[in-house]
């Protein structure tokens, strides 16, 4: 089974309304589509650009005002998920569920479902800054072609919860991600491909590019989208299939076969799931 994906470095800069956001989003679907992808992952945060929108003060928003966006951005990418029939993951979002923020993964449908997934490892800026609350379970998605995590930047960085959607059937990893200088990007960037080596799966991962002057703790960004794979013979042999220009505006496209990912567990040169010394540490199935 073979899908093609795309991956956006999502451009951020400052908007003055949500349909020029929608704009936006839909040139990058527009592009994909015409690369004939089926999945489309874009970067974590990517709607703090509708927090540039002046409000009534002519200030920027804050991200306590991001959740009011919630209903249209749902109902954007849903739309565009059906008219171009491809699953979208939308990034993340920030909603609110109760008196908490929580920044959450969407997956759009094309028959218009929405199945959502908040980032489970919250980082001390989020929390600091922004009083985000992390979410307390873990879910993969069966989709036509694959079953499918979406683990958020910081997520990808313990082993363990990628270990868990692993046992789960996952055969591909969707990380939007969104790190503002070099030593944070590296970070998400070395864990992801750790984890495909680990867990013999396909990790898509993506993050933001640009600049929002007026939003603060997204005045910088430094991203480059990526499809990681295992680092064994049937893949390139860094285990890269394709990866965009550091911080340009851009999309990537590539096909994950899954038939590779089944040979070298059954196969391959090194069997680092089957080899697991479970008697010795959690087996997480």
């Amino acid at each position: 089974m073979k899908l093609r994906v795309s991956a956006v470095q999502y451009h951020l800069h400052s908007i003055d309304s949500f349909e020029a956001f929608a704009a936006q989003v839909e040139h990058y679907i527009r592009t994909a589509d015409e690369f004939g992808s089926e999945y489309v992952l874009f970067p974590e945060f990517m709607t703090t650009q509708l927090m540039s929108i002046p409000g009534a003060d002519g200030k920027a928003r804050s991200i306590e005002e991001l959740p009011d966006f919630t209903d249209a951005y749902i109902e954007l990418f849903k739309e565009l998920a059906a008219r171009y029939n491809m699953y979208i993951i939308g990034g993340t979002h920030v909603i609110r569920s109760g008196d908490n923020l929580l920044n959450a993964a969407h997956l759009f449908a094309p028959d218009g479902t929405v199945s959502v997934q908040p980032k489970l490892h919250i980082t001390p800026t989020e929390v600091t800054e922004w009083n985000m609350k992390a979410g307390d379970g873990v879910t993969v998605f069966d989709t036509p072609k694959a079953r499918i995590a979406m683990l958020t930047c910081y997520d990808i960085e313990f082993p363990e919860i990628v270990r868990m959607v692993r046992a789960l059937g996952a055969d591909v990893i969707f990380c939007p991600s969104c790190t503002d200088d070099r030593q944070g990007f590296y970070r998400v960037r070395y864990c992801a491909h750790a984890r495909t080596i680990e867990n013999q799966l396909y990790v898509v991962t993506t993050g933001t590019v640009g600049s929002l002057p007026t939003v603060d703790f997204m005045r910088l960004n430094y991203g480059q989208a990526a499809v990681l794979a295992p680092n064994d013979i049937p893949f390139p042999p860094r285990g890269i299939v394709v990866e965009g220009e550091i911080n340009n505006d851009m999309i990537v496209t590539a096909d994950l076969d899954l038939s590779l990912l089944y040979e070298v567990r059954e196969r391959g040169s090194v069997m680092t799931w089957r080899d697991r010394r479970t008697d010795l540490y959690t087996d997480w199935k």
